[in-house]
């Protein structure tokens, strides 16, 4: 199988889930409840399937390490690291805000809604820029454990 072949298909997932929370927050404007919840869900799904081929990938296949110049190193591992936070961050704040949609918690969720959306946005830029330090722009490192593609060792 070609190598970048998954990390394709999830960093897919991943831009689609920022696109459709895009579309949700613009139906919502608009006052399209149920249009914003199902664009919503459809984000969460994409978000979750990204979610599933990362952590698969990551189980049986390992991570790619940084394939770029030496002296990037330190930048590109300290912009993973802001990724990762800001991904989990979303993530958290990805679930609350659904919760609290779901179980009609609207002051909850208008207050989180907007907040959540900014992180999601900004993780979903990070991840695509993490797509193309690793496979795009340089050529990957091996892959390997997450360990040692994050950290060296």
């Amino acid at each position: 199988m070609n190598p970048l072949v998954l990390p394709t298909i999830s960093t897919f997932f991943i831009a689609l889930s920022a696109v459709l929370v895009a579309i949700g927050w613009a139906l919502i404007k608009q006052r399209k409840i149920e249009a914003h919840k199902k664009t919503m869900f459809a984000a969460a799904i994409a978000a979750l399937t990204f979610f599933i081929i990362y952590v698969s990938r990551t189980l049986f296949i390992g991570n790619t390490a940084f394939g770029g110049p030496e002296e990037y190193k330190i930048f590109y591992t300290t912009f993973l690291v802001f990724h990762i936070i800001l991904a989990t961050t979303g993530a958290v704040f990805g679930l609350v805000t659904i919760w609290s949609g779901y179980k009609n918690n609207l002051q909850r969720h208008r207050k989180l809604g907007p907040i959540t959306s900014v992180i999601w946005f900004f993780t979903a830029i990070t991840g695509v820029m993490v797509y193309l330090l690793l496979y795009i722009i340089y050529q990957g490192g091996e892959t390997t454990s997450v360990f040692k593609a994050i950290l060296g060792f």
